[in-house]
């Protein structure tokens, strides 16, 4: 099998989120960044599937020269290789960022071997688009599954089961295939200290890519509505008891 995982570097989830004074960009000083969490799950699955089938993988994203960091932490839990599609750091919408990846999948396999398998995670967890797996797939006319649970390889085919109402949807497609898995199909493994130190000697390939207009714009981010909450404290010791029971009533659990 020859693999390429598709990540994206995001804030880390469960950070308070704050906006730049112009409204159009999140606020990073104060957050640390992540392998997006469906993401790492799919570098987890490369890794398992090369494990137990032999072949190669590759680790690629589109970001600042920073998510060489996310990038080494792909290869510290078993990816072979790593892209970088180097940008400024500026958000990119998934127009842009299908031709970028597509346009270096197409090199990638022209110098080498095509990919059996390419993953990416089912969406990102900042933007959340669920939409540049499908936009590489169509582009490269290749099945794609997305929101799968659970992957089987077979003898020129991937089975990929999905959570439907009341079981599973299962779908058998031929090689090479596109699938976009969800945070659950496995528990991503830890990077080792070994694995770090080898990860740190690898090179990380850099590409240039260049960024095709037509999608989206963005015009400015708003952040939830933040619900308000408040503590009453109704008294303290046996002498809170009746005014505990009163409240019990007035909410209606008595």
């Amino acid at each position: 099998m020859n693999i390429l995982v598709c990540v994206k570097r995001v804030p880390a989830t469960g950070g308070r989120m704050s906006l730049t004074a112009d409204n159009r960009d999140i606020d990073t000083k104060f957050l640390g960044f992540v392998v997006s969490p469906h993401e790492e799950c799919a570098v987890e699955e490369a890794v398992r599937i090369i494990e137990t089938h032999g072949g190669a993988s590759v680790v690629m994203t589109l970001g600042p020269e920073a998510a060489t960091d996310q990038l080494r932490d792909a290869m510290a839990v078993g990816i072979d290789r790593a892209v970088l599609l180097e940008t400024d750091g500026s958000d990119w919408d998934p127009v842009a960022t299908a031709a970028a990846l597509v346009d270096e999948i197409r090199a990638l396999e022209a110098s080498g071997r095509p990919f059996d398998l390419i993953l990416f995670g089912n969406e990102s967890a900042d933007s959340g688009g669920f939409q540049v797996g499908i936009r590489v797939a169509t582009a490269l006319d290749r099945p794609i599954v997305t929101g799968a649970k659970g992957l089987e390889i077979g003898s020129g085919t991937v089975t990929a089961r999905r959570e439907a109402p009341g079981g599973w949807e299962m779908f058998e497609v031929p090689v090479p295939a596109v699938v976009a898995v969800r945070e659950g199909i496995n528990l991503p493994r830890y990077p080792s200290v070994p694995g770090r130190m080898r990860a740190k000697k690898k090179e990380i390939e850099r590409v240039t890519p260049s960024k095709v207009p037509g999608g989206p714009e963005l015009i400015r981010f708003v952040l939830p509505q933040e619900a308000e909450g408040h503590a009453e404290i109704l008294g303290t010791g046996p002498e809170a008891a009746p005014r505990v029971v009163a409240m019990l009533r007035e909410i209606g659990v008595l």
